[in-house]
């Protein structure tokens, strides 16, 4: 038995690194030097913001500051915050013409707050060529814009999007942060993403642009009005209806959010781990058996086998976890840490499974989901 699981954890391992997509690999990025367009497209900047009254003046003066050579609007939708988070806003933007800070109306049933905000901002901006979504904690470089534009009509992509760089300084961030980009290559390879033949869609919501007609031929923010994951929902909906889509990693755009402990990024993963797998205990109960299998099985089953003598049982898990380390080098150097943060893996993974417990448990027993100070309603 336990040659055989050492030999299913080498197996899950090889397949990985070598057949899926590449997934690990930090190095795929959108064009930076794409040539400009003959004429720029119109541009809508959606910002929805809950509660983000710390951290919306850097937003808004990052993207008042876009060096952008096109017409370019900004919206920020206030979502019934509680913190002064519109006063926030408007004081940033006195004086700009660029700039228009609403009022989302109240939130209506079987709509997410986040899609919500974003359909009552994209209804203030007119028609734009492209609309930019990004949140309202995040901070761009002035070119960032630009870049994406370019990137875009170049490539005739109907939606871009880059994960923008995340905090990664406290204990907490250096355990999980890298992992939540790790999981999420995994979950939607960049490359596969980017293949149309590949039924592969994600997105990454912090900068996102997508192209208004193509949206519009979709159905708009209300055809995936209630997803929880909306960015990924959001690409999927564009890939679907035959657009062209594509994710990189953010070299100039980064979040203001910090983690210093472990509940808020607990929260964060609450949030969203059962949407991900559709409301499913079946789902639930597979997963958290593959996390424990492939991450945590090669160094237990190494001991184990150690312990026992077991020379080949010691070969395949120790081969696997070589291969596990390997492939999650680049998500800790991309954060500027060492490769040793890599060896911390398989107890990260048993970290991320009971948070992916804890959501699954509070979406059945009843239990409190909330974020940005608003319940979040999964059934």
């Amino acid at each position: 038995m336990l040659t055989a699981l050492a030999f299913l954890t080498l197996a899950i391992w090889l397949g990985l690194a070598f057949f899926w997509h590449g997934f690990w690999r930090c190095d795929v990025a959108l064009p930076e030097n794409a040539p400009q367009p003959a004429e720029w497209p119109s541009v809508a900047v959606l910002v929805p913001a809950r509660n983000e009254a710390r951290t919306i003046a850097k937003t808004v003066a990052s993207l008042m500051a876009q060096n952008y050579p096109g017409p370019l609007r900004i919206v920020i939708a206030n979502d019934s915050s509680e913190d002064g988070t519109a006063e926030a806003a408007l004081a940033e933007a006195t004086g700009s013409a660029t700039v228009r800070v609403i009022d989302a109306r109240p939130l209506p049933e079987r709509w997410a707050g986040k899609l919500w905000a974003l359909s009552e901002a994209a209804n203030a901006a007119g028609k734009p060529d492209f609309y930019w979504l990004t949140d309202a904690d995040i901070v761009h470089r002035p070119r960032v814009l630009k870049t994406l534009v370019a990137a875009a009509v170049d490539g005739h992509l109907d939606l871009a999007s880059e994960l923008v760089q995340v905090r990664c300084r406290s204990l907490w961030e250096k355990l999980l942060v890298p992992a939540y980009l790790y999981y999420f290559a995994l979950l939607y390879p960049f490359r596969a993403v980017a293949d149309a033949k590949s039924r592969i869609a994600g997105a990454a919501g912090g900068s996102l642009l997508v192209k208004r007609s193509r949206l519009e031929a979709t159905g708009g923010f209300e055809a995936v009005r209630n997803a929880i994951i909306d960015d990924c929902a959001l690409a999927q909906a564009v890939k679907q209806n035959g657009g062209r889509i594509a994710l990189g990693l953010a070299r100039n755009s980064f979040s203001l959010r910090a983690y210093d402990d472990l509940s808020g990024f607990w929260a964060m993963i609450k949030r969203s781990a059962y949407t991900q797998l559709r409301f499913s205990p079946l789902l639930m109960a597979g997963t958290l058996a593959g996390l424990a299998l492939t991450f945590a099985g090669p160094p237990v089953i190494a001991i184990v086998a150690l312990a026992s003598g077991n020379i080949a049982s010691l070969a395949a898990a120790g081969l696997a976890f070589v291969l596990m380390w390997w492939t999650y080098r680049p998500s800790v150097a991309h954060f500027g840490l060492s490769a040793a943060w890599a060896l911390a893996l398989p107890v990260t993974s048993l970290l991320y499974g009971a948070m992916t417990l804890s959501s699954g448990l509070s979406h059945h027993f009843g239990g409190e989901n909330r974020w940005r100070g608003r319940n979040i309603v999964t059934r």
